[in-house]
């Protein structure tokens, strides 16, 4: 027996959860099938001292907004709280423990097939699973013969037990400088390794948080934005990371606090040290661009995350930034009834986008279910179990 649906989503974070929302809205008959065994499994095993980046205020998904009391940069503990609370306050058709495994368009259907075996189908499919499910590990020659620990970010938790170890951090992304400084105040003995460089800037302006800035700059040309947001860099003083390689993907730069993360401190105080980047592991540590060698106990690889699609492979293709093809923000170019959600990162904040994107693909499932037989006033044809 298939159960069969008008709409699968696929992912119980933000961007399942905001689709899902906006779906139930317009009474469509939807399933939202998470990997994990609760409600923003993702945020549940991150690291703890994780925090927003972008104020409560334009993170809150649509039609509920985050309690009273809040802190401006939620901790990934409250935020993770919310999420639970807003799949309850709008009941929403949450099937957890459901692994995606594979997605095949079979004529005008998508069948889902999940790790357990069962397969699912749906005239219609929003992906929304981000791209922490998926991070993405350099090949780095010698890893093998590293007799210490290598992790990704994604699994670090905590700084307990590395107090004197000598520890690489590797990146230059958010989560590269905030474990790096968290180490560093925990006793370790830190170096960053950074190969193509990246712009810190604060993470509020006389208390205004700069994403709120960005949201309002956003419509001016890319370039210009750029400028602008190097020049807020300067702020924090002389540049202490290379500048980031030009790139056609969209690049978030490095966010900091002066309570909080202090990465261009550190580097100026050496508390933390920097290196370029690393070209091969040896027993004891690691080489570098420059030519050196040093040792480390632990290894971070803070080299970011890919997007989540493998289920799709041979069913879309892939933009430049390893995205599926898409217009209108959300809208596959590859196949019929296949929307994208949490795929659009920026300086305005992926949980910002998040809520333009949900509601987007909500309606764009709508249209597509009344051009194909749903009647305009939303009435359900009747369900469908083979």
């Amino acid at each position: 027996m298939i159960r069969s649906y008008e709409a699968i989503v696929v992912g119980a974070g933000p961007a399942g959860l905001a689709t899902s929302r906006e779906l139930a809205r317009a009474g469509v008959e939807h399933r939202v099938l998470e990997r994990g065994d609760q409600v923003g499994y993702t945020w549940a095993n991150l690291y703890d001292s994780l925090a927003l980046h972008t104020g409560r205020h334009l993170s809150a998904l649509p039609g509920l907004a985050f309690p009273s009391g809040t802190p401006l940069f939620p901790p990934r503990r409250d935020f993770l709280d919310y999420l639970h609370r807003y799949a309850s306050t709008f009941n929403l058709p949450i099937d957890t423990s459901s692994d995606v495994r594979k997605i095949e368009r079979r004529d005008d259907r998508w069948a889902v097939r999940l790790r357990t075996g069962t397969t699912l189908e749906a005239r219609t499919l929003v992906v929304a699973t981000g791209i922490v499910a998926n991070p993405y590990l350099p090949e780095i020659p010698g890893r093998d013969r590293f007799t210490g620990r290598v992790m990704h970010s994604v699994d670090y938790r905590r700084p307990a037990g590395m107090k004197g170890k000598r520890v690489l951090v590797v990146g230059a992304g958010n989560s590269a400088g905030e474990i790096s400084v968290e180490l560093a105040r925990a006793g370790a003995d830190v170096t960053l390794a950074v190969r193509t460089g990246a712009t810190i800037v604060p993470r509020e302006i006389l208390g205004i948080p700069i994403q709120y800035l960005s949201v309002i700059l956003h419509p001016l040309p890319r370039t210009l934005v750029q400028h602008l947001t190097t020049a807020v860099g300067r702020l924090r003083g002389p540049r202490v990371l290379p500048l980031p390689a030009r790139t056609l993907c969209p690049k978030v730069p490095l966010i900091e606090n002066r309570r909080g993360l202090a990465l261009a401190e550190a580097l100026r105080a050496r508390t933390i040290h920097l290196q370029g980047g690393l070209t091969a592991f040896t027993a004891a540590g690691v080489c570098f661009s420059d030519g050196t060698e040093q040792p480390f106990d632990e290894v971070v690889l803070a080299t970011g995350f890919r997007a989540a699609l493998g289920f799709l492979d041979g069913e879309i293709t892939r933009d430049p930034c390893g995205f599926g093809r898409r217009r209108d923000r959300v809208v596959s170019l590859d196949r019929p009834n296949l929307c994208f959600v949490g795929h659009n990162y920026d300086t305005r904040g992926g949980l910002y986008n998040i809520s333009i994107d949900g509601a987007r693909a909500a309606r764009e499932v709508t249209r597509a279910l009344r051009d194909t037989g749903r009647t305009s006033t939303g009435t359900r044809p009747a369900r469908s179990e083979r």
